[in-house]
């Protein structure tokens, strides 16, 4: 294999990734063990941790997948690293996702990552590494979610159970937004190889204001239940209902007032 992709600087974790997986795992405890004197700021740390973190992976799995696929010059650029610093539009990949989490509660996919298409070769190949960023997002949805599905909540503190279902809530949203097939998105990353060179040329302007376009329709009434209640259906599927995410939400945002007041306990 090519020095380029060999070289251990090229693979190390970057410090800054350990440290956000870090607040996550001492946030994490905290809400577990009700150590935190405002469990609504521990959820919200642990939360927005745990959801960079998430983006993080996604932009690995694009990346790694790229690697693999024949795109050599990734390593060089920081990629593997899991360093949200190192890419190419940090606003885009951490910045407005953590923004929007806030502010709607909704997982907006980021999207960095540049990959040298030129460098590889065959269509599956080029669908995979479109494909790879949303499927992390909902493994992760799956493995955060396991308690639930597995049946195996006896022990696990409420507040937590409201964490992980919020978490759930923003990977799934995540992972169905990315793949619609919407220039912009890893959707239309995944059906573009197979469109025919003029409709790609027709589609490529569209791609700056894709993810905008799905965002502004998501303030439309009727399209925002339809897409909730497909988030919904995949949640219960999961084993999460809507008092885990109702609730999440509501610890999530402490600073609107005391995620009690809105019939959410803290414990029992």
């Amino acid at each position: 294999m090519p020095t380029a992709t060999t070289r251990h600087s090229d693979r190390r974790v970057s410090p800054v990734f350990l440290g956000i997986v870090a607040v996550m795992v001492v946030t994490g405890w905290a809400v577990w063990t009700d150590f935190a004197p405002v469990p609504g700021l521990a959820v919200f740390l642990f939360v927005t941790a745990a959801w960079v973190v998430s983006l993080c992976l996604h932009e690995y799995a694009h990346a790694r997948s790229a690697l693999h696929s024949g795109d050599i010059s990734i390593g060089s650029k920081g990629y593997l690293t899991l360093n949200p610093l190192a890419y190419t539009h940090a606003l885009l990949s951490i910045v407005l996702p953590v923004v929007f989490v806030i502010l709607g509660g909704i997982g907006l996919p980021g999207g960095a990552v540049f990959i040298e298409r030129g460098r590889i070769r065959g269509r599956w190949k080029h669908s995979l590494i479109s494909a790879a960023g949303p499927l992390t997002n909902a493994l992760f949805a799956v493995v955060c979610t396991a308690p639930f599905w597995l049946h195996a909540l006896d022990g696990v503190p409420l507040v937590f159970r409201y964490a992980l279902g919020f978490l759930a809530l923003l990977q799934v949203t995540a992972a169905i937004l990315n793949f619609l097939p919407v220039p912009g998105l890893d959707g239309y990353g995944v059906v573009e190889p197979w469109l025919s060179y003029g409709i790609r040329r027709q589609v490529e302007p569209f791609a700056q204001i894709g993810l905008l376009a799905v965002f502004a329709l998501l303030w439309i009434p009727s399209v925002n239940h339809v897409f909730f209640d497909l988030v919904d259906a995949i949640l219960r599927g999961l084993g999460v209902g809507d008092v885990e995410t109702y609730c999440g939400q509501a610890f999530y945002r402490f600073w609107q007032g005391k995620p009690e007041a809105l019939f959410c306990p803290s414990g029992g």
